[in-house]
């Protein structure tokens, strides 16, 4: 059973929502929050595998909620998906380098909201990967242009030169099987390079992959469609 928790400060939306979840099978809304820092109380309270976190609300909103729930080793094992009104939202970027697994827009189509938490309940990190690519290739060309310094670069240091290689296909949006095809290895050895470099850069999922990549200028704006 999937475990999923709530946070949006719109009543109606939440009860879409819980309506389409509990009546799918496996998956359970187990908490909703109206703010963020209810969500994070929530979410210390019921360890859910995913969360639905809006981005505006009031008093504690949803970008620093998902930051204090990445945080929080008690909850490494939970995964937030950001809920936003537009794709090009420069907050989304900044969920994502919070720790947020990915995002959804709010009128995606049922199948895929369903297919989104399932997907990320289940590891992937990375959700609709061209889509979030275009958003953190958007919002790190912004932070160019607008002379905004970059994040402190991780150590890349410790990485071997396949997990190197691996880094920057990631960041290219390769799955773990065209991975294996480009380095001519197995899925299994892939998805082990992919593990060892999550855990070496202290990154949660793919999505924080993708954009340490970038950061490091591995992968450069402009540089995927």
């Amino acid at each position: 059973m999937i475990s999923v928790v709530l946070a949006d400060d719109q009543a109606l939306v939440r009860a879409g929502f819980r309506a389409l979840l509990d009546a799918e099978p496996g998956i359970e809304v187990v908490g909703e929050a109206a703010d963020g820092l209810r969500a994070v109380e929530v979410v210390r309270e019921t360890r859910p595998d995913v969360v639905l976190m809006d981005i505006r609300m009031p008093g504690v909103d949803g970008l620093e909620a998902t930051r204090r729930i990445a945080a929080d080793p008690a909850l490494a094992a939970t995964r937030v998906v950001i809920l936003t009104t537009f794709e090009l939202d420069e907050y989304v970027f900044e969920a994502l380098r919070a720790g947020a697994s990915g995002f959804l827009v709010k009128d995606t189509e049922p199948v895929d909201l369903l297919r989104g938490v399932r997907a990320v309940a289940a590891g992937d990190g990375l959700l609709s990967p061209g889509v979030t690519r275009r958003v953190i290739g958007s919002f790190a060309a912004a932070a160019v242009a607008h002379g905004r310094p970059p994040a402190p670069p991780r150590d890349l240091d410790q990485l071997t030169d396949r997990e190197r290689e691996v880094l920057v296909l990631v960041g290219e949006g390769l799955s773990n099987d065209e991975i294996a095809a480009r380095l001519v290895i197995s899925p299994a050895t892939a998805k082990t390079h992919v593990s060892r470099t999550m855990i070496k850069l202290g990154a949660r999922d793919r999505a924080q992959l993708v954009i340490v990549a970038y950061e490091a200028g591995l992968i450069r704006p402009g540089w995927l469609a």
